[in-house]
């Protein structure tokens, strides 16, 4: 039996615009796709969610992947409001699952930049019952180590839980410990799934 649902933020409770937002600054497009390369293209960008760097930091790591748009990438970067965007089913969707009677927690790689400057996107966080965001606890998905610290820190037992994410990389590290998975694509794909492992 499930007692525990958990999601991923980023294109499932919570839109990750980081196409609209880069080309809402009106760049060229050679400008745009370099920007794209130099952050969220890069290895640079998994430590940007890990937390283990300060933002000035990471901002360095992605002018060295690009010093040719240093500008630009202090620019974008110096508020990065507007690339994670509200979805409004997200807290009436985490509200009902907990009127059913079901846990429900996040498991995100999640950048402390991100939550400090998208606040206004995050407001289903005030209904969920806790869990992970990466650049809290210094690990990224689809690192073991973080489905671990999930699991002991909430005392589950993976049979009882599913994992809801958009990314089947992270969906088959959280197999590996027994965890239900659904690969998600949109709200009513995700919520026939469910269904069918009884959280109706």
């Amino acid at each position: 039996m499930i007692r525990t649902v958990i999601f991923d933020i980023g294109n499932v409770l919570a839109g990750f615009a980081w196409q609209e937002y880069f080309l809402g600054f009106g760049y060229p497009e050679e400008t745009y796709r370099r920007l794209v390369k130099a952050t969220v293209g890069s290895r640079a960008w998994q430590e940007h969610d890990r937390g283990a760097l300060t933002d000035d930091e990471i901002l360095n790591l992605f002018i060295e992947n690009d010093p040719g748009i240093e500008n630009e990438l202090r620019e974008t970067l110096s508020s990065i409001h507007g690339m994670v965007i509200k979805y409004d089913y997200a807290i009436p969707w985490v509200q009902e699952l907990k009127k059913k009677g079901y846990q429900v927690l996040v498991l995100s790689n999640f950048a402390a930049k991100a939550y400090t400057d998208c606040q206004d996107a995050l407001g289903f966080l005030d209904y969920v019952d806790g869990g992970i965001l990466s650049y809290r606890d210094k690990m990224v998905k689809p690192e073991p180590g973080i489905y671990r610290l999930l699991l002991e820190r909430y005392d589950l037992k993976p049979e009882e839980c599913v994992f809801l994410d958009d990314t089947e990389k992270n969906l088959e590290a959280a197999e590996a410990f027994g965890i239900y998975t659904i690969h998600f694509k949109n709200k009513e794909q995700a919520e026939e799934e469910l269904k069918k492992i009884g959280v109706e």
